[in-house]
């Protein structure tokens, strides 16, 4: 190096050093069977779920009333009311600390996914609002890509049976159903995704599903065929004559057809259809923004 040339000064030759990580000495965790959800889901998952859970709890704790009309028992407002005032709260222990700014807008649809206090129905609106709910939470980062078929079969799965249970104990009236027209009084999400499950399945075909034995024997492992066997509980008669929509399915020759054209009809019949979009809350989270012509 030339004598006249500046040399750097010693200390900027040489980088800073790394900071430090947190070391620990690994121990062990799963102790206990049940310690295995530590290890098979997400903590999102299972906070989910025990929210879910609590939703449950207050069914028990919430009997009908003894009044005059046979449907829309009176005693699911107390329960909503609950469930009104406790849903940030609930919300909360799903949502980390840090993203607690979050909490009320995705509580809204968490409350608007278990039907109408006022008129006591529910219908595909309010489930369309527990998906919001759950893409809420995947939008600000608590549920996962690698979460979700834990999210359908864990989570949403769990929202289906205490919806079943509301339904039924309180005698809820379907929102906007088409009657035999419609596809089904409460669901429309369960048949999608309970279809995609079984495409390539090895014996099971969609003529299968309006077969009794093949329902009882099958139905806890599928969601399409707990969807068939829960309808089946619900309602009498020939199953032509009371669902002739998924009567007509079940003559469609794979799963994979099946799946495409629930899409489509969900698509027309929920997300095109004014009485069922009109109750969408929009925000911050999923907002609307109208297509501008280009």
């Amino acid at each position: 190096m030339a004598e006249g040339e500046r040399q750097p000064p010693p200390d900027s030759l040489e980088e800073a050093p790394p900071a430090t990580p947190n070391f620990i000495i690994p121990k062990k965790e799963i102790h206990t069977v049940p310690d295995m959800g530590k290890w098979k889901r997400s903590q999102a998952i299972e906070k989910l779920v025990a929210l879910l859970n609590t939703l449950d709890r207050w069914i028990d704790e919430t009997p009908p009333v003894d009044q005059p009309s046979r449907f829309g028992n009176k005693a699911y407002r107390t329960w909503y009311a609950k469930l009104d005032e406790e849903a940030e709260n609930l919300v909360a222990t799903v949502v980390p600390t840090h993203l607690a700014a979050a909490v009320p807008e995705v509580a809204v649809y968490l409350k608007e996914s278990v039907g109408n206090s006022t008129r006591i129905d529910y219908g595909t609106g309010h489930e369309a609002a527990f998906a919001a709910f759950l893409c809420c939470l995947c939008k600000i980062g608590v549920l996962r890509v690698d979460d979700q078929i834990a999210i359908v079969f864990k989570v949403f799965n769990r929202y289906l049976e205490v919806m079943r249970k509301l339904q039924k104990t309180y005698r809820m009236e379907p929102a906007g159903s088409q009657g035999v027209w419609g596809l089904d009084d409460f669901q429309f999400l369960p048949f999608i995704w309970g279809s995609s499950q079984l495409i390539d399945h090895p014996y099971l075909e969609p003529r299968h599903f309006v077969d009794e034995k093949a329902v009882n024997e099958n139905h806890k492992d599928y969601m399409f065929l707990e969807c068939i066997l829960f309808i089946t509980e619900m309602k009498t008669g020939p199953f032509a004559e009371h669902s002739n929509q998924l009567w007509n399915i079940s003559a469609v020759p794979s799963w994979s057809k099946v799946n495409q054209g629930l899409i489509r009809m969900y698509k027309a019949e929920c997300l095109e259809k004014f009485p069922v979009i009109q109750h969408f809350k929009f925000g911050s989270l999923l907002p609307i923004h109208p297509v501008t012509s280009g």
